[in-house]
């Protein structure tokens, strides 16, 4: 003979299902406030990673206007970011390759990240003289290693990883 248990059993059963209900849902939630937190700062992370990339081919653009400027190194420097008056390079004054190069650090340098060094290394293809050809905006036909070093914002917020084991760096050779 099956017997129906009371009603009185049954009362604090559901409460305790509910109380149960609600403690798993709490630490769901505490689960998702922490995964919003690290996805904020991987969404960061690659802003800025985005950009010095962006950075980087803007001087490549720079360089690649300036191949005089290029072929005589005056975008080689291993102490960016670059201070100081940018030459007026404008209709009224004209600028030699140099001032042109010399331009384009100086307002690059403005925009680069704060902390870290940034250098420009050219190196120029053996046996190529391309003095004749400067008219023609010939090849570079060598390479260039640009880096880029910045820090990212740690975990927590005073943290801004700035010693020299926490620096992020961007490096990219590349043929102008």
């Amino acid at each position: 003979m099956n017997r129906i248990p009371s009603p009185r059993v049954q009362r604090g059963v559901s409460l305790i299902e509910v109380l149960v209900a609600v403690l798993i849902f709490t630490i769901g939630l505490i689960g998702l406030g922490g995964l919003m937190i690290t996805a904020t700062r991987a969404n960061t992370t690659a802003y800025v990673r985005t950009q010095v990339t962006f950075l980087a081919n803007n001087m490549v653009d720079r360089m690649r206007a300036n191949p005089v400027g290029l072929w005589n190194a005056s975008y080689d420097s291993a102490k960016y970011p670059i201070t100081g008056n940018a030459p007026a390079c404008d209709a009224a004054n004209g600028c030699k390759p140099a001032d042109v190069a010399l331009r384009d650090q100086i307002l690059w340098s403005q925009q680069l990240p704060a902390v870290g060094t940034t250098s420009i290394s050219c190196v120029k293809a053996s046996g190529f003289d391309p003095t004749g050809q400067y008219a023609m905006r010939p090849p570079y036909s060598g390479t260039c290693t640009m880096s880029i070093t910045w820090a990212e914002r740690g975990f927590t917020g005073g943290d801004d990883k700035t010693t020299s084991s926490n620096l992020q760096s961007f490096t990219w050779v590349f043929e102008p």
